[in-house]
Parts: C-alpha cells; sequence; structure tokens
C-alpha cells in the first residue's frame, strides 16, 4: 500500500480527462475556481442532482469564519485506533515514505496553493481535534485562499478565527489533542457525514453547507451558475420596471424575452462580466417548448 498513490488516484477518478496535479488529483483550473467563488452553493448543486450526483452537499457543520471556501479537495479517511494497524501504517508511512510527526501532520504537510483538507473523522470531537492553530496556521500558508472541511473536532477554536482568509468547517470544538485514531487512506474516497469526495473535486462551502463537486462537473456547475445568476439580474430589472410579470420571469421565457434579454446582456453594464456565455441550446429548448405549447393551446399568444 502506499498513502496518497499517484495510479490509485487516477483510477478511481478515471472520469477526469484534464490537467492532474503531481500527486494524480484532478486539477480544475484556476479560472473554474475564480468563477466558483462568484456562485451560490445552490446555483451549483442543481446542475449536480440533475446529473446523478446526488451525495455530494452536507450541512450541519461549524464554520471558523464568513469566508467562502474554493479549493482542491486533499481527503483523508480516519478510524478508531487499532493497535496493530496503527503500528504498521505509522512505521509504513515514516520508514518507507519518509513522512513525519501525526497523521494529520503528514496530510497539511502535502498541501499546495487552493487545496482544501477534508477529513472523515467519524464526527469525533473528543481526541478528534484534527487542527488546532498551528496546523490551521500551516493550511493557510500552504493554500493561501484554502482551508478544512472536518467531520470531527477541532481545538485552539480563539486562535483559529483570528487567522485571516480561512476557512475551517468542523462538528465541534475541544481541548484534547488528537489521539486514538489512524489514518487509513489519504487522498481516498472520503465520507463526510452524507456526502462523499473524491481528491481533486472541487470544494465549495458557503453559509448553507459544503458542496463536494466532481472535477468533471466543474465547468458546468459554473456555466449553470452564471447563466442563472445573470438571468436573474435581468429578470430582476424587468420586474422593478413591471416589463413582465413574476410568473412571466419565471416560467420558460417567450422568444420576445429572449430576444429583450439578448439585446439586454449585450449593452448593459451589469452584464459585462457574462459576455462569454452562449445562449443557442437554451433559445432552442425555449423555442421547442414554446411551439409545442402552441400546438396543445392555439390560444396561447408570445
Amino acid at each position: 500500500m502506499k498513502f496518497s498513490a499517484y495510479d490509485d488516484i487516477v483510477q478511481f477518478t478515471k472520469t477526469w480527462t484534464g490537467e492532474r496535479s503531481a500527486d494524480g488529483r484532478p486539477r480544475v483550473s484556476d479560472d473554474i475556481l475564480r468563477r466558483m467563488r462568484a456562485i451560490t452553493l445552490e446555483e451549483a448543486w442543481g446542475p449536480l442532482w440533475r446529473a446523478g450526483f446526488q451525495t455530494q452537499f452536507q450541512g450541519e457543520f461549524l464554520r471558523a469564519s464568513d469566508v467562502k471556501l474554493v479549493g482542491r479537495a486533499v481527503t483523508a479517511v480516519m478510524v478508531p485506533k487499532r493497535p496493530d494497524l496503527d503500528e504498521t501504517l505509522m512505521t509504513y508511512g515514516i520508514e518507507k515514505e519518509g513522512r513525519k510527526g501525526f497523521f494529520n501532520q503528514w496530510v497539511i504537510d502535502s498541501l499546495v496553493e487552493d487545496d482544501v483538507v477534508v477529513v472523515d473523522l467519524f464526527d469525533r470531537i473528543y481526541q478528534g481535534t484534527y487542527v488546532g492553530g498551528n496546523l490551521s496556521t500551516a493550511i493557510k500558508t500552504r493554500t493561501k485562499r484554502g482551508g478544512a472541511v472536518i467531520w470531527g473536532g477541532v481545538r485552539d477554536l480563539e486562535q483559529i478565527v483570528k487567522i485571516p482568509d480561512i476557512q475551517v468547517y468542523y462538528r465541534g470544538n475541544d481541548p484534547t489533542g488528537i489521539g486514538n485514531v489512524t489514518m487509513t487512506g489519504m487522498n481516498f474516497p472520503c465520507r463526510v457525514g452524507n456526502a462523499v469526495c473524491l481528491p481533486g473535486d472541487v470544494v465549495l462551502g458557503t453559509l448553507s453547507g459544503v458542496l463536494f463537486i466532481p472535477p468533471q462537473m466543474a465547468e458546468t456547475c459554473v456555466i449553470g451558475a452564471e447563466k442563472s445568476h445573470v438571468r436573474d439580474i435581468f429578470g430582476f430589472i424587468r420586474l422593478s420596471d413591471k416589463t413582465y410579470t413574476t410568473a412571466q420571469v419565471d416560467a420558460p421565457w417567450t422568444p420576445p424575452m429572449w430576444e429583450d434579454f439578448l439585446d439586454w446582456i449585450d449593452k448593459a453594464a451589469e452584464a459585462r462580466e457574462y459576455l462569454h456565455l452562449t445562449w443557442e441550446e437554451d433559445i432552442k429548448q425555449a423555442k421547442e417548448f414554446w411551439d409545442e405549447k402552441n400546438k396543445t393551446s392555439p390560444q396561447v399568444r408570445l
């Protein structure tokens, strides 16, 4: 066995065909991460749900700050300590792989910019404090904009909350240090509550909770969210000036509404950052919907 084995990571993330990090994790582009920071969790969640990824969200966390968390997952799986297993894995990591310190330090020492530590600590808080002030500072230093998602505990909370621009999701805090636990997997499939996270997933953490986005779905989620967002801006404006009713805005848009929207998005300052989006397929679907509607209900006027 190996902790964070390149070939294993590639094998269970084989649906990703793009760039990979040095350790084998899928590496979603910096541009997608940048754009992900501007969207809501619910906007990103919709495309995942429709594509069958229905175990990607987990709420019920405490948060160390109000910072939105976006980054690439580095996963760790912990289990209660069994002495023979613990000795075998600790010895292997130190003697064969040259690792130093305790299991949690091995993971944090591997982090790079925009990484997020995602830990299954089986909801343990007493002696399940994965990070404290020192390791949280190390996470901030190594990842710059990253953080941690811990299905377990933290300690030194008063220190953690003072670290600028870091986000840590956790289940509870306790003064005990981490102990009587063993890491059985690093960059291995990881369960966090009801959610499943693979190494290289894009982690999106907001007020609502945490969403683990498969890398092959990240661009789809961002584009879908951006389209939803800019359509909302247009809808709010047209509702405010009483051009359309709420029923019209919430229903599938008619071809004249789409013409109005395309004219607006081409000129409006509020839409400038969304000019990279294309709308041909959306308009085609809307036309097909209204063509079918008119067949069954000839009295409908567009």
